[in-house]
């Protein structure tokens, strides 16, 4: 039997009328409420089963995995072919070609989702190591053939599955991190433009590192002037302070609620030739007390977590934007810039904008936008799906209100 004599013979996902229209158009997700339950109910698939998509008008679409159980009840695979070793191999080695353009060093994300045809997977790379986040059903079914793949494609020394995002909570998937190649990882090691850092693996954020960041972080440097005072809100490991001492900053502080990762943040100053400042405590209670007690920076970097993680808590995060920029502005020095980035999907663009606007207006400033970043390439955006571009960061000045 061939491989289309093969894939015909899946199972059939029907849509209902019209509702194929978004994936005509190159989206990969179906939802729970556009599938023809009449002719196909979901009850009847298993969790991570492959599936024949097909339109109302019996128009194929392609081939996807399905999850009954999930509101993106399916992901479309972009192909015909069944998914095994060879297939995932060729994708990751697409995926492979576009960073080895980008990037000196194997430090980066190596597959990002939907944007490599790849819907569920993430892989992080730091060198010899790999780091492979699943957030799928369909995708933890494939684990061994992606495995497998990397080995074929990377031969990486070290290979972790983190599998221990929240998101997995929503495809009712457990939680669990395994080395699932060569020796226990205790550390992850990143160099960054010539920086080097450590990141933990085990209890770090995501997959230990934020990649997206970098090109940011790297357009941070053009406004560091000798002897400037940076804050670096939410820290995590210090990338963006020891960016900004490396960069001729007098002095440099960073804030972040976990101790763990405030000593790695300060490791990755001290193995760069630096020092800074750490100091503990949730962001808002930090800079509330900074207010009370007159500090001033010349340099305030704010790149919080995500607060708007589903639609429904945009209105509360919108205030949460709006609060902490205008607690960051009430201790900028004249003249001082302002980073402020967003990594909420649900958050637009202009909606931080409209956030940033109103915290001038509380704090008393005058606020001037100089540049906008997104994130870094190996983060490519696929264009029918604009829930691949989250992230946003402004490049401000503030100033004191003109009288």
């Amino acid at each position: 039997m061939t491989e289309s004599e093969a894939a015909v013979q899946l199972p059939a996902l029907r849509l209902k009328r019209n509702e194929d229209r978004r994936l005509q158009a190159g989206h990969l997700w179906v939802f729970s409420n556009e599938v023809d339950i009449q002719q196909t109910p979901l009850t009847k698939f298993d969790s991570g089963e492959l599936v024949r998509v097909i339109a109302h008008n019996d128009r194929a679409l392609g081939l996807a995995y399905v999850n009954p159980q999930a509101l993106i009840c399916a992901r479309l695979l972009g192909t015909w072919t069944l998914p095994d070793t060879r297939w995932f191999a060729e994708r990751i080695r697409r995926a492979l070609s576009l960073r080895e353009r980008l990037y000196a060093q194997p430090f980066y994300r190596l597959v990002f989702g939907e944007s490599d045809g790849l819907p569920g997977l993430v892989i992080d790379r730091f060198g010899a190591t790999c780091v492979v986040q699943i957030a799928t059903a369909g995708m933890e079914r494939q684990k061994d053939a992606i495995r497998q793949a990397l080995v074929e494609v990377l031969n990486p020394e070290a290979l972790v599955f983190k599998n221990d995002s929240a998101v997995r909570t929503m495809e009712t998937l457990p939680s669990y991190v395994e080395q699932a190649l060569g020796p226990t990882v205790p550390a992850l090691s990143v160099i960054e433009d010539g920086l080097h850092f450590s990141a933990p693996l085990l209890d770090g954020q995501k997959t230990g590192w934020f990649f997206d960041q970098a090109a940011n972080r790297r357009a941070l440097v053009k406004y560091i002037s000798a002897g400037a005072r940076v804050l670096d809100m939410f820290s995590y490991v210090g990338a963006w302070g020891v960016r900004a001492a490396h960069s001729g900053a007098k002095e440099v502080w960073c804030v972040d609620s976990s101790a763990p990762a405030l000593e790695f943040a300060a490791l990755n100053a001290e193995r760069n030739g630096h020092t800074l400042r750490t100091r503990k405590g949730d962001a808002f209670d930090v800079l509330e007390e900074l207010v009370a007690e007159q500090a001033t920076f010349d340099i305030i970097v704010l790149d919080p977590p995500a607060f708007a993680k589903r639609k429904k808590d945009l209105p509360k995060a919108q205030g949460a934007y709006r609060r902490l920029n205008q607690l960051a502005m009430q201790i900028m020095a004249p003249e001082g810039i302002l980073v402020s980035c967003s990594c909420s999907y649900h958050l637009s663009a202009g909606e931080l904008q409209d956030a940033l606007a109103k915290a001038a207006r509380g704090a008393a400033k005058q606020l001037q936008i100089l540049e906008s970043g997104g994130q870094a390439p190996d983060h490519p955006v696929h264009p029918a799906i604009s829930e691949t571009r989250y992230l946003k960061a402004y490049f401000c000045r503030v100033n004191d209100s003109l009288k």
